[in-house]
């Protein structure tokens, strides 16, 4: 039997994965990507852990009815449960195992984490700095993504949040971006910690590792779609205003 064509399905609640999309595509010819935005349901970081488990795993099956092959979940708050999932013999990962990765081999003398909830109190960052002899200080940063997937990247209460989530760790020699929407508002960021501090954006070493799976080709079997449970029209413009991605059309999904 002949091997089925690699496609690549990226998941998130929202567009923080188009910040994966972008630098994937930007890094050079590659494998045709399925993206799904699943903002038709509960914010994953308000599901309880078996409600997350089973949507994760419904949504890991729907790529793999569109033809996935390997699954990367862009979404912190999900990835805290990639562990748990079956994905029916496709490649997965998260990203959190990328962002410890990277952010260790800095050897920050102060590290700092800013994240959704789900991920600050799942402990899993946490517990995975501490294996490595690294403390994190952690902050909970719920507001930042919500603006950045309405299309706010800039306003005075956008600034305002930043301003007292960053105030206890402003002095961090480095600062993890525990979430993939954060990346479209680093000059903000950048704004209210030390100039000295060093922003980790995972999502270099994440492309990384896709490379590393040998799915790259001079010419691409395919073409990307990009697919959400909840509104097109709202997915691209978010998309546009957060990271400058236009995407022509997005088809509506029911899972």
């Amino acid at each position: 039997m002949q091997e089925p064509k690699p496609k690549l399905g990226i998941v998130d609640w929202g567009i923080g994965g188009v910040s994966i999309y972008k630098l994937l595509r930007s890094s050079g010819p590659s494998v045709p990507v399925i993206y799904f935005s699943d903002t038709g349901v509960t914010p994953y970081g308000k599901m309880t852990r078996p409600q997350l488990v089973a949507r994760m795993n419904s949504v890991i099956a729907f790529l793999g009815s569109q033809g996935a092959t390997h699954v990367v979940v862009g979404c912190n708050a999900a990835s805290t449960v990639v562990p748990l999932l079956t994905p029916g013999g496709m490649k997965l990962t998260g990203v959190i195992e990328s962002a410890v990765a990277v952010a260790s081999r800095m050897r920050p003398s102060k590290l700092a984490l800013i994240g959704g909830r789900r991920t600050v109190l799942s402990g899993v960052y946490k517990r995975a700095f501490a294996d490595r002899g690294i403390d994190v200080l952690q902050r909970i940063a719920q507001p930042l993504s919500a603006c950045i997937e309405s299309g706010d990247v800039g306003s005075d209460k956008l600034r305002e949040q930043c301003r007292n989530i960053l105030e206890p760790i402003k002095t961090c020699s480095h600062l993890l971006l525990a979430c993939t929407h954060y990346p479209a508002i680093l000059p903000l960021l950048s704004e209210f910690v030390s100039a000295e501090t060093v922003f980790i954006d995972p999502a270099a070493e994440l492309v990384s590792r896709i490379r590393r799976w040998n799915l790259n080709a001079t010419r691409r079997n395919g073409h990307d779609r990009f697919l959400t449970s909840g509104d097109p029209a709202k997915m691209k413009a978010a998309a546009f205003q957060a990271f400058g991605v236009k995407i022509a059309a997005v088809e509506n999904a029911t899972i």
